[in-house]
């Protein structure tokens, strides 16, 4: 197998190396981005839900800058949310904040009942630029 072409953001490898996954991996014409949540820089989830899903856009923008792209390159996104029918409209009153304007990228929402102590994490795919 060919070596990996990894995309690490700017003051986070160490997260990425402790944790043993990359962030992002350009193939095929595409950046796959690792599901990214609520993380302050040391790791731990961000205790507000609102801003939990606020920082995990932070932290899924600055994956998408290091390799020199922004939200509107994103083609596919999924997201992941623990108890849906207690957070879902929460979390989707803040995504317009990030999500940019029509036409939006694909999406598949999860619910799930774990996510290591976050309530949010969104993973997506990315259109590289010529």
């Amino acid at each position: 197998m060919a070596k990996r072409d990894v995309v690490f953001p700017t003051g986070r490898q160490a997260l990425y190396e402790r944790n043993r996954y990359s962030p992002a991996v350009r193939s095929g014409g595409h950046l796959f981005v690792s599901g990214q949540v609520g993380s302050r820089e040391d790791g731990s989830p961000e205790p507000d839900l609102e801003a939990q899903v606020r920082l995990a856009f932070t932290n899924l923008n600055g994956v998408l800058a290091a390799a020199g792209l922004t939200f509107d390159d994103v083609v596919d996104t999924t997201v992941f949310i623990v108890d849906p029918d207690k957070h879902f409209e929460r979390i989707w009153a803040v995504v317009p904040e990030f999500w940019g304007a029509a036409p939006h990228p694909t999406i598949t929402c999860v619910g799930v009942t774990w996510l290591y102590g976050f309530q949010f994490e969104i993973k997506v795919i990315a259109k590289l630029r010529d």
